[in-house]
């Protein structure tokens, strides 16, 4: 079994940055629907970590998102499951956004901090933000640190698509 993830430390020393995107980062924003029950749906859903879940990882534990709890995600690759520990670090609520960050823990392919954030304008339409910083992790994985990008890329492609 995996190491408890209480005992992992954290890689990233800006918790929360890429949710304002006050950091370098990837940060792109789709439409990904309108009106009615989309919205209740998609913040439903992406506060359980659907937009993931949908693009093909798998999640370890209660799958409900909440601030400072770790989780295991668990990415296939063909006949390949790569463990990724993390934390979610903020969490956000209000009437028209919704969306969480999360930052890698010691063991995970890569360091750095995801943000999904869903956005409802005032036309109805629904909108999904993006938000990603990532550095090589030490040691040894550092040498996967093309094959992660290349990695991320596909994931991200499937996250746009994940909720609409």
């Amino acid at each position: 079994m995996r190491a408890n993830l209480s005992m992992r430390a954290p890689t990233d020393d800006t918790a929360g940055a890429t949710l304002t995107g006050g950091v370098r980062c990837y940060h792109h924003t789709v439409r990904i629907g309108s009106r009615g029950p989309h919205w209740a749906d998609v913040t439903t859903e992406l506060l359980r970590w659907g937009v993931k879940t949908r693009s093909g990882f798998s999640i370890q534990g209660d799958p409900t998102v909440l601030p400072g709890r770790r989780y295991w995600l668990i990415a296939r690759l063909g006949p390949f499951r790569i463990h990724e520990p993390v934390q979610v670090v903020a969490v956000v609520d209000e009437p028209t956004r919704v969306g969480f960050a999360y930052g890698t823990l010691a063991g995970h392919p890569v360091r750095g901090e995801e943000t999904f954030l869903v956005e409802r304008r005032t036309d109805g339409s629904v909108w999904l933000t993006l938000r990603s910083r990532t550095r090589p992790a030490p040691g040894l994985r550092s040498l996967v640190y093309p094959l992660a990008l290349v990695a991320q890329q596909f994931y991200r492609w499937r996250y746009f698509r994940a909720l609409r």
